[in-house]
């Protein structure tokens, strides 16, 4: 048997390529990453980690590159561990990553579907969690070709992770809690599918040779990352043959069809040629639009490597509003950029606990690409935002009289603190600020001021509400819809309660279904917002009826019968407010 020749890499002693490759990268991006941690492998964004904001932990072995630490910066990844190549970081690694995550929100860990990355990813959660640290972890699984759709939560996790990262980080940049940055990776990662073709072998720098064989004609349909079989091995084919038998999984599984949209990786596999890359996006492409299938975003080049293998991977990302929002949502790394991201260095320098709701809110520097089209222009919408101030304070001791009945009889006054924080941090906003960045600062502004229950509630409608009109310059009927609806999910979200419960629940959930149902009609936005409060209305007043089951009511029983939930009648006055200001204008 002839000796297999060695092949040829740049490399100094074998058992150093890692340290030496992470002294490089953070050499090249002193503005972007810094190393943290006893270990040495745990690469961390000099402005990333912040108190207050969950932490975004990912990581595997290496030979991957960009991923995993490329994906390391503001508003995406706060840390990657960093493994050996092709091998999982150790919990040890994956602990100094966390911990330089950590600003007190919990952390987050993503990484791909492989036993000795949830092994060691799952010893270190627990780790973590014996110190006190809330830890989360989702498994990516987008590998199409390494498991039956019947099996999925065996896949493998390859170029997908891209996408996930995207949404998690986001997710996280935008102050969502724990939980929900959870949930969004996870919907992420259900709507996440990829597959791909290698057509030649990698080599290991320790060993120098071919860790995999495969004929010179030949190509494996579906490989793995590392060099894992795929399902078939074939005779080398056109770009346009082989696009097409990875696109048909991968259509079939997300059921795509005409009216979608989605986002798509090209990725190249470490030798693949621009060429052959972009030959095969074509082919995507006429795909997707012979089904009517749009393409909101695009990325074709070399994102998920597996060292010097000829080959490529194609992922496909179904989207979803919440889903486009938070793809789009401003990010930068080394391997990826997405719109503009503000300098934050200067964070180093000053006290987080001192900063103003005005130096987290985001101010676009190009609105060019947001849709225009609706009355409710950002002015609009904050003088639509002062007058609920105006209002709540007129009806606080209403507010506050109506919770004396019931509970502690504070809401009123807690409402007012609450919005006059509010109209107080609206006072620096730029003019050219958005919907969006107004929606984030009005969070800050209300979470600071209210340590009642009201207060994350608040803040985290104002933050889903905002990101569901992300993409937005102005709001139509359609996209005030979406605002109260993300707004009444958020509620319900962060305080766990359902219709029936006599809570403020009782009153967004039907103020949004309204919402949607009249703006499908085709009325104006002021004729949304109508129904809106009108229907907040009746569920304020239906609350008189129930019983309390959630808060500190729920104690009262019986006795909680006859009286109106403050929460439902505070969220009622919003409604009308906002309603009243639209009229004012028109």
């Amino acid at each position: 048997m002839t000796q297999q020749a060695k092949t040829k890499k740049l490399i100094n002693a074998p058992e150093n390529i890692i340290a030496e490759m992470i002294e490089g990268m953070v050499g090249a991006h002193p503005d972007l990453l810094r190393v943290e941690g006893p270990t040495g492998r745990a690469v961390v964004a000099i402005d990333g980690p912040r108190d207050g904001k969950v932490g975004v932990v990912i990581g595997g072995g290496s030979g991957h590159e960009p991923a995993f630490a490329g994906y390391v910066g503001r508003g995406l990844a706060d840390a990657a561990a960093v493994g050996n190549v092709f091998a999982s970081p150790s919990p040890a690694h994956i602990a100094d990553a966390a911990r330089a995550a950590d600003g007190g929100a919990g952390v987050i860990m993503l990484y791909g579907n492989y036993t000795g990355d949830v092994l060691n990813f799952t010893m270190a959660a627990e780790e973590l969690a014996a110190e006190g640290m809330a830890v989360r972890h989702v498994a990516v699984a987008d590998d199409a070709a390494s498991a039956p759709i019947e099996r999925k939560e065996e896949r493998r996790g390859i170029a997908g992770d891209f996408f996930i990262f995207k949404i998690a980080g986001a997710a996280a940049d935008l102050g969502e809690p724990l939980a929900r940055v959870e949930a969004l990776a996870k919907a992420a990662n259900e709507a996440t599918r990829s597959m791909g073709v290698a057509l030649s072998a990698c080599s290991l720098p320790q060993t120098g040779r071919a860790n995999f064989f495969i004929g010179d004609e030949d190509m494996e349909i579906g490989m793995g990352l590392h060099g894992e079989p795929g399902i078939r091995r074939q005779k080398l084919a056109a770009a346009d043959e082989v696009t097409d038998e990875l696109m048909d999984r991968l259509i079939d599984e997300l059921a795509l069809s005409g009216g979608g949209r989605v986002a798509v990786l090209v990725n190249g596999l470490g030798s693949t040629t621009q060429i052959e890359l972009y030959l095969i996006f074509r082919r995507v492409k006429q795909r997707l639009d012979a089904l009517g299938v749009s393409i909101h975003a695009s990325w074709v080049g070399e994102y998920a490597t597996s060292l010097e293998m000829a080959g490529a991977s194609i992922t496909l990302m179904r989207l979803d509003q919440t889903l486009q929002a938070l793809l789009d949502h401003p990010c930068r790394t080394l391997a990826l950029t997405v719109g503009t991201v503000h300098d934050g260095a200067a964070a180093e320098i000053r006290s987080r606990k001192s900063e103003k709701a005005a130096d987290t809110a985001r101010v676009a520097e190009s609105t060019a690409d947001l849709v225009a089209e609706g009355d409710v222009t950002p002015d609009i919408f904050r003088a639509m935002m002062k007058k609920v101030g105006e209002e709540i304070i007129a009806e606080k001791d209403w507010l506050s009289d109506l919770d004396g009945v019931i509970g502690d009889g504070d809401h009123g006054v807690t409402m007012e603190i609450g919005w006059k924080a509010v109209q107080s941090a609206m006072e620096d906003a730029p003019a050219e600020e958005t919907i969006d960045g107004t929606c984030k600062r009005m969070a800050k502004a209300f979470l600071d001021a209210v340590g009642a229950s009201s207060g994350p509630l608040y803040a985290t409608a104002f933050l889903r509400a905002g990101s569901a009109v992300a993409n937005r310059l102005n709001l139509d009927a359609g996209a005030m819809a979406a605002w109260i609806a993300a707004a009444c999910q958020g509620i319900r979200d962060r305080g766990r309660a359902e219709p029936g419960d006599k809570t403020m629940v009782d009153a967004w959930v039907p103020a949004a279904a309204a919402a949607l149902s009249t703006a499908q009609s085709g009325v104006s936005t002021l004729d949304t917002l109508k129904a809106a409060r009108d229907a907040a209305e009746a569920g304020m007043k239906a609350t008189a009826t129930m019983e309390a089951r959630r808060g500190r009511s729920a104690k009262l029983g019986a006795r909680s019968l006859g009286h109106v939930d403050p929460g439902a009648a505070s969220t009622f006055v919003v409604l009308r407010a906002m309603t009243l200001a639209l009229e004012q204008v028109r």
